[in-house]
């Protein structure tokens, strides 16, 4: 008898341990940076010691990839593709829009398997679904400006306690509003709310990257510039402090990334190394190894999609045009991670201004397709480093032929990555580069054909100005049905490029009365 009860007890419990036995989910917290160029980690190139100790820290925690990137250099349309997986041309949001046409999105497809979404700062960037609601949601004002560490701690605390209170996993993307033009100066305004960075730098101490000149205002605002992301990095530790607090950082895998290099000239908004290089961190307990650096393959934020739903057991949807990490995560291999594309359609305003890239550890192709010799490029991330470059431009050569091609550029631009980071050596027509340089044409076209991309059509005609002009005019607009991203609160430095708009508007205008006066006189 006391055995059969034994035997009893023995199956009414086995559901009971099975069901302890079973791991609870995977959170996923994902925390970007906001216009954050990699040369200013410790980790990866930084040449200034001290500047990110707590990401420094997160790398030794786990992975950091050597050749990470984001596949679209501004803020909005990068952050398109970390929500929908799609390269830009795929998902229609390239450039400020929102989503016209039902597709998947990473948030929208966690909050539908049950758990608890929520995200700080960058709200409107980061959420391309217009009908989507966040259950936590907080964004620029309530974070100091998004300038706040204590603010998002404050934040972060509560957002994990409600998930443990309603016992839901949690997709939480922590946006960081840091380093984002206006840098932190000692001496100028302060934003309403924002914070003293935890250590202030000094013209003197900054090492300036290649593709820039080294002149004092430059070395001013380079300072000023990394002030900030100083303070990124506090708000990194603030809010990783907060997950350990709440028990839940042994079973949370947690993301790094910038959604584009440093607002200054030849990175934003553009297709350089730069431009797209960001540092990538990934740690995952117990599956990423402590201080493991992968040196070989690239990968990138359209991956982000596919790598969330596969770590956390999750249906990979159709139609992403990222595949999962996971493999890399594990230590493993993956084939085809030797390139990395990159893309740029629309800024923030004006007409397009294409750009497609094609990067591996060795070198970089880049199609300009707006490059017309008449064109002036210009965006907000100017500063004061660029005009302290046009003015030394008026009596040194060699500093007025960076302003030129910052400001006109050329239809295409090949660089060896190795010896030249910053890209200041265009070898396109180097007699020696060509055969490798038709490998790398030839490439990018492939990857076009394959996702469709509509830039082929300028791309094919690059030789021919006429009917380069004719693509880029007739380039697909965006389509603003599903509305209009915006970006409440943060003001831009310069003159939004939208004037080129006008002005283009206003010599049609002027040649189109010619024109009739013309027809008249006859």
């Amino acid at each position: 008898m006391t055995h059969a009860l034994t035997l009893l007890a023995a199956l009414l419990l086995a559901p009971l341990a099975a069901l302890h036995a079973v791991e609870p989910p995977l959170n996923v917290l994902l925390i970007t940076a906001d216009d954050l160029g990699y040369e200013a980690m410790d980790f990866l190139d930084g040449k200034v010691p001290d500047v990110t100790p707590n990401l420094s820290k997160l790398a030794a925690e786990g992975l950091s990839f050597q050749h990470g990137f984001v596949n679209n250099a501004i803020c909005c349309p990068s952050r398109s593709i970390i929500a929908t997986g799609r390269y830009g041309h795929n998902s229609g949001l390239f450039g400020f829009n929102k989503l016209s046409k039902p597709i998947p999105t990473v948030f929208g497809t966690f909050q539908k398997a049950g758990y608890l979404t929520g995200v700080l700062g960058k709200v409107s960037h980061s959420t391309p679904d217009a009908a989507f609601k966040w259950d936590y949601v907080h964004d620029y004002a309530e974070l100091g400006a998004g300038r706040s560490p204590t603010k998002y701690h404050g934040f972060a605390q509560e957002f994990f306690a409600r998930s443990k209170s309603e016992n839901k996993p949690f997709y939480f993307m922590v946006n960081s509003h840091d380093p984002h033009r206006p840098f932190y100066d000692p001496n100028g305004r302060s934003k309403n709310g924002e914070e003293v960075p935890s250590r202030l730098f000094k013209p003197e101490e900054m090492v300036i990257p290649s593709y820039l000149a080294d002149l004092p205002k430059v070395r001013e605002e380079y300072s000023h510039y990394f002030n900030s992301v100083r303070r990124l990095d506090d708000t990194v530790g603030r809010v990783l402090q907060a997950l350990d607090d709440a028990g839940l950082a042994s079973r949370t895998l947690v993301v790094f990334i910038t959604d584009n290099g440093s607002s200054f000239p030849f990175a934003k908004a553009n297709t350089y190394l730069a431009s797209n290089r960001t540092p990538m961190l990934v740690r995952w307990p117990g599956v990423t190894k402590p201080g493991s650096v992968d040196k070989t393959h690239f990968v990138s934020e359209v991956d982000f999609f596919a790598t969330f739903m596969d770590a956390t057991d999750l249906p990979i949807p159709s139609g992403l045009d990222g595949r999962s990490m996971v493999p890399l995560l594990k230590g493993g291999e993956q084939d085809g991670r030797d390139v990395v594309f990159t893309q740029i359609d629309y800024t923030i305003g004006g007409p397009p201004k294409p750009m497609r890239s094609v990067q591996d550890a060795r070198y970089g192709y880049i199609f300009n397709a707006f490059s017309d010799g008449q064109f002036k490029y210009k965006n907000n991330n100017e500063g004061l480093t660029f005009a302290a470059m046009e003015e030394a431009g008026k009596t040194n050569p060699a500093i007025q032929a960076r302003v030129d091609m910052f400001r006109y550029r050329v239809p295409e631009e090949f660089y060896d990555l190795e010896k030249d980071p910053g890209c200041t050596n265009n070898l396109m027509h180097d007699p020696q580069h060509q055969a490798l340089l038709k490998k790398y044409q030839d490439r990018l076209r492939q990857w076009m054909i394959e996702t469709h991309d509509h830039c082929l059509a300028s791309f094919d005609v690059r030789a021919n100005p006429a009917q380069l002009a004719q693509a880029v005019a007739s380039y697909p607009k965006l389509d603003k049905s599903g509305g209009t991203a915006t970006e409440a609160g943060e003001e831009p430095e310069a003159k939004p490029a939208a004037t080129d708009d006008k002005a283009a508007k206003r010599k049609a205008n002027r040649a189109a009365k010619k024109e009739a006066a013309a027809k008249d006189a006859k």
